[in-house]
């Protein structure tokens, strides 16, 4: 069933045609994700459909009744708001049901046995079967499942307008969810969440029963959820019926296909083109000219003319021009780290942490927000002391740090100041490695507060480029940039000969070039060798097998021995022997899924049903045994 339908869609913005005579089908179900450069206009897309901005020409016809739910831009709220009543925002039809039943609670109290009782009865009886039908007694179990999943159960009690961007964000990502609309239309929604908030997400929409379209520089997310690619560039429309990674390979060849094809038409009109010259210059040579050679040109002519041309295919667009090579070698020992403690306020961020980073290694920082990696970054670069232990830093050690506060200090100055702030160059050269940057023209001369995310990243990378460096530390350095940038950046890391440590969220990008992790979790630093997927599976496995060990003392210490002998159960031998064998099955199977499955929420719910159900098979053994006695 198609929800949306767009055709000849186009957009302008300033004189610049953003979006060009888009045609599109949106269909019940769709796992859409729009890809393309930042500026490609997908944001404007997201737009139109969420009827949040019109074309201006072109329609887009929407099925009658549809409810979208998109996050634009942070609503105001009044200042008691918390970020729980902010969530409720999502039931005011119930809430409102739920305040009148109060009221008519309180009003049957007074009532006693008068007349107008069953009037008040009959109306509180309507409202509760219409509360009831509505899921309403399921609102506080839906909030917390949205909180926890979204790992934003401390921002309930806040006031909602004390809070970060990124955590109003986070709270407004929640609300759209839990108003279910049939369409979901999403803008970058794991720039603010951490890698479980991100997996929990991905787990959501894929079994999310409405249309979930999302845009998204994430090709492990895309991955994950999207079964067809919109694919935003020079502001057409491309769509691909497949996931990121299938995306990728179908467009080169398309790219390569329309490339040849194109050699073979300019190849035709030069044909063309010359036999049209030759007709023209044999007819002029004629004595009178001839007029049937003139009208063979001309022919011809009209029919070069008509022909549709194909646009020559751009198989290589301008980049980011990113290199980057390590100062003199350093030692083999990179950094230390002993025994670290460290608090910030009353908040314990690390204690007991060791590290140990050798030369050249690839290194990845990973944990929850607000677990302390961006502060571990920072002892490790001196902006911060450690509460107690030891960092140390090996010989002949250059850092170049990457931190999530890019030139907050400077922001009225321009690119080109704050570039020669930190690389001795002139102005000219400036210009022609910040032009490598993307940054052209009269573009190095824009104000540091005017920039976007990505275009401050894109200008720090360009300074740590030209500086004498051999140890990246990086606190999320694929923030805000878009794929093909994450591609340069991955490529330039790639090739680098020193030695890495990196905070990141993108999973794509920890997976490709990190072999060795650190996990922070409830203060402690636990290391794997490995991928990030490797690392994860391990930290999985180290928490069931915590959980199992609970469940086995809290059994061992509820067991009570019984002395005295019970009858036998009422259930025959024969009908426990086949409920004890359905069990061991569905346990069998089970395990066969968790040494399968990859994704953390799935693997948490297989792993609660596996405890449930070998405490049922516990149950149905003490059954037998008394059967047997």
């Amino acid at each position: 069933m198609i929800l949306c339908s767009g055709r000849e869609v186009s957009k302008m913005y300033g004189g610049s045609v953003v979006l060009n005579k888009l045609a599109f089908d949106i269909y019940a179900g769709d796992r859409i994700g729009i890809v393309g450069s930042n500026g490609s206009g997908k944001t404007t897309l997201l737009k139109l459909l969420a009827n949040h901005d019109r074309p201006d020409a072109g329609e887009i016809h929407w099925k009658k009744n549809t409810r979208i739910g998109y996050l634009a831009q942070i609503p105001n709220f009044s200042d008691g708001f918390t970020g729980k009543d902010v969530l409720k925002l999502a039931f005011e039809d119930l809430l409102e049901i739920q305040e009148e039943m109060k009221l008519l609670e309180k009003q049957m109290e007074a009532e006693g046995h008068s007349p107008n009782l069953n009037k008040v009865m009959k109306r509180y009886g309507l409202l509760q079967d219409e509360f009831s039908m509505k899921n309403g007694y399921e609102i506080e179990a839906k909030i917390e499942n949205i909180s926890n999943g979204l790992n934003m159960e401390d921002l309930l009690t806040k006031h909602f307008n004390d809070l970060s961007g990124g955590e109003k964000t986070k709270i407004c990502l929640g609300l759209t969810l839990l108003q279910n609309p049939n369409i979901i239309l999403l803008d970058e929604p794991t720039n603010h969440l951490d890698i479980e908030s991100v997996e929990w997400l991905s787990s959501y929409l894929k079994k999310y029963e409405g249309t979930v379209i999302v845009i998204s520089h994430d090709r492990y997310f895309l991955d994950e959820i999207n079964t067809k690619i919109f694919d935003m560039e020079d502001g057409e429309l491309t769509i691909y019926q497949t996931n990121y990674s299938e995306f990728v390979v179908e467009k080169e060849k398309r790219l390569l296909k329309e490339f040849e094809n194109y050699k073979l038409q300019q190849q035709k009109i030069k044909k063309m083109k010359q036999t049209i010259k030759t007709l023209k210059e044999w007819a002029n040579r004629a004595n009178p000219p001839n007029a049937n050679m003139h009208r063979r040109a001309r022919s011809m002519e009209k029919a070069l003319e008509r022909m549709e041309k194909i646009n020559r295919p751009v198989l290589h667009r301008k980049k980011m021009g990113l290199q980057l090579e390590s100062a003199e070698r350093s030692g083999n020992d990179i950094v230390v780290m002993d025994n670290v403690a460290k608090k910030l306020g009353n908040k314990t961020i690390l204690t007991d942490g060791n590290m140990f980073i050798r030369y050249q290694d690839r290194t990845a920082l990973l944990g929850n927000n607000g677990a302390g990696k961006s502060t571990i970054l920072k002892m490790i670069c001196g902006e911060v002391k450690p509460g107690q232990g030891q960092i140390t830093i090996g010989s002949n050690v250059k850092i170049g740090y990457l931190s999530q506060e890019i030139f907050a200090a400077n922001s009225d100055n321009t690119v080109i100041e704050s570039f020669r702030e930190n690389v001795s160059v002139t102005e000219g050269e400036a210009r022609n490695i910040l032009a490598r940057f993307l940054f052209y023209g009269h573009a190095v001369f824009r104000k540091i507060s005017q920039l976007s995310g990505g275009e401050l990243m894109r200008l720090r990378l360009a300074q740590l480029m030209h500086q004498d460096i051999n140890l990246l530390v990086l606190d999320e350095p694929t923030n805000h940039l878009d794929i093909e940038s994450r591609e340069v950046l991955e490529e330039a890391l790639d090739h680098f000969n020193g030695t890495i440590l990196a905070v990141s969220h993108d999973r794509y990008f920890i997976n490709k070039l990190f072999d060795k992790v650190y996990w922070i979790e409830d203060s402690k630093l636990t290391f794997f060798e490995g991928s990030y997927d490797t690392a994860r599976r391990n930290l999985l496995a180290s928490k069931m097998n915590q959980r199992e060990t609970l469940v086995k003392e809290k059994k061992i210490k509820n067991y009570i021995p019984t002395r005295e002998k019970k009858e036998p159960a009422v259930a025959t031998f024969d009908k426990i022997e086949k409920d004890l064998k359905v069990i061991e099955n569905r346990i069998d199977s089970i395990e066969q899924q968790l040494s399968a499955e990859s994704d953390l929420g799935l693997l948490e719910q297989l792993f609660n049903e596996k405890v449930e159900c070998e405490q049922a098979r516990d149950k149905i053994y003490q059954e037998l045994e008394l059967i047997m006695n």
